[in-house]
């Protein structure tokens, strides 16, 4: 049996973009994360499930480590994270970077997604 976890909207303030000016002044980006789990995450406890205020904690921590020029650099790193802290058999880590305005137009949001396995 498999069982998902998904965060949706998490933001998280970051200093990422692909000028330094947008890197100097950071934004809020948004994190969607499906994550497929075993399936002993039935058993109620948590001490056996991933705990997802710590898998938030977590995509905040890679965020403020360093500063990122690409998203889906970014979210490749907090996939990686991701897969070497918790007990995870899938991760799909999608960030989106909400009001921008490419060739002037306007956008709801630019995103990447990582997924793994691919």
């Amino acid at each position: 049996m498999s069982v998902s976890i998904h965060l949706s909207g998490l933001e998280v303030f970051g200093h990422h973009g692909a000028t330094e000016a947008e890197r100097r002044a950071g934004r809020t980006l948004l994190f969607d994360l499906d994550l497929g789990v075993p399936g002993d995450a039935l058993s109620d406890d948590l001490a056996r499930a991933v705990d997802y205020d710590r898998v938030a904690e977590l995509v905040r921590d890679v965020s403020a480590r360093r500063e990122f020029r690409l998203l889906e650099a970014l979210a490749g790193a907090v996939a990686d994270a991701i897969r070497e802290r918790f007990p995870v058999e899938s991760v799909a880590v999608r960030v989106r970077k909400p009001g921008i305005r490419p060739g002037g137009l306007v956008a709801d949001h630019s995103a990447a997604t990582v997924r793994w396995p691919s």
